[in-house]
C-alpha cells in the first residue's frame, strides 16, 4: 500500500474500440498496478471522435460525462469545438454536465493561445469555476500560437481562472514556462500551476542520461519547488500514451526528490484535490 494517496491528472480516455488501450477498463488496471486512488479524465477531442465510424458526430463532452457516471474515483474534463461559434455555450455545457475543467491543445486544435476564441472560453470558464490544462512545448504546429509567455497574457487579463501548464514547456521552454509562474504568483488565488506531466529523463543508445525534447531534469524541478512552493505542482499520467511502467517510474522519481514531504504529498494528489474540490 503506497504512502501517498495519489490523485493524477491528464489521463487521456477514449471509447472502446477507438484508441487503443485508452479505454476506461485500461485505465484502471493502470491505477491499480500504480496504486493511483483517482484520477483526471479528458474526452477526447471532437476531430478524435470523427475519426472513429461508430463515434462520428458525437459530443465527446456528454460521452466522457456519461462513461464516467458510475466512477467516483474518475472525474472528467471536457474539451471545446473550436469550428464552432458558440463557444461560451459549449463552456457551460461543460460544466453543466457536472465535468470539472477543460482540455486545450494549441497545437493539435491549431488555435492561439491568446487569440479571440480562447479568450471567449476563458471569461466564461473563470465565471464557471472550471480549470484548464493546457499542453505546453513542442507538437509540431507553429510555435508563435502557444510559445509560452502567451500564458502570461492568459494569467493577466483572467486574475481568478486557474490551469496548468502541463509538460511545463519541456526541455526547451521550462524557463519560461517557470516564469509565468512566477510573474503570477502574487494574486488573490494561486492560479497557474506546473503539470508533471511526461517530464521523465532519456538514456542514449550508450546508456547515458539525457534530456530529450519534453526532459525536465531533477536540479530544475527542485528548483521549481522552491521558487514556486509545494501546493503549485501537480502530477500527470498521459496515459495511453505512458504505460504503467513509466508512470511507476515517474512516482518513484518524484518520492526521491529532495523536496519536503508537504511539497511530494501535493505534487501526487492533494493540490489537485483541493484545486478542484475546494
Amino acid at each position: 500500500m503506497s504512502e501517498y494517496k495519489i490523485f493524477a491528472n491528464h489521463a487521456h480516455l477514449f471509447p472502446k474500440n477507438t484508441k487503443p488501450n485508452g479505454d476506461i477498463d485500461t485505465l484502471k488496471s493502470i491505477m491499480d498496478e500504480c496504486e493511483i486512488e483517482g484520477a483526471v479524465c479528458f474526452s477526447p477531442f471532437w476531430h478524435q471522435m470523427d475519426m472513429y465510424a461508430h463515434t462520428t458526430g458525437q459530443n465527446p463532452c456528454e460521452w466522457v460525462a456519461d462513461a464516467l457516471k458510475n466512477e467516483p474515483n474518475l472525474v472528467g474534463f471536457g474539451t471545446i469545438d473550436f469550428d464552432r461559434t458558440d463557444l461560451k455555450d459549449q463552456v457551460k455545457r461543460i460544466k453543466d454536465l457536472g465535468l470539472y475543467g477543460i482540455k486545450i491543445h494549441p497545437a493539435a486544435q491549431e488555435v492561439n493561445v491568446a487569440g479571440k476564441e480562447l479568450f471567449e472560453v476563458y471569461e466564461e470558464a473563470e465565471k464557471q469555476g472550471l480549470f484548464l490544462s493546457f499542453h505546453t512545448g513542442l507538437h509540431w504546429h507553429r510555435i508563435a500560437d502557444y510559445q509560452m509567455l502567451l500564458f502570461d497574457e492568459v494569467a493577466y487579463n483572467f486574475p481568478k481562472l486557474r490551469f496548468s501548464m502541463e509538460h511545463m514547456g519541456g526541455y526547451s521552454f521550462f524557463r519560461e514556462a517557470l516564469l509565468v509562474m512566477n510573474n503570477n504568483s502574487r494574486g488573490e488565488i494561486d492560479h497557474v500551476f506546473a503539470g508533471w506531466t511526461s517530464i521523465a529523463m532519456e538514456k542514449d543508445e550508450l546508456g547515458n542520461t539525457r534530456r530529450g525534447a519534453w526532459s525536465i531534469a531533477d536540479e530544475e524541478l527542485c528548483d521549481l519547488i522552491y521558487q514556486t512552493g509545494p501546493k503549485r505542482s501537480i502530477f500527470g499520467l498521459d496515459t495511453p500514451y505512458k504505460d504503467a511502467k513509466k508512470i511507476k517510474e515517474s512516482i518513484e522519481r518524484i518520492k526521491n526528490l529532495p523536496i519536503s514531504e508537504e511539497a511530494k504529498r501535493g505534487i501526487l494528489g492533494e493540490n489537485l484535490k483541493e484545486i478542484l474540490f475546494s
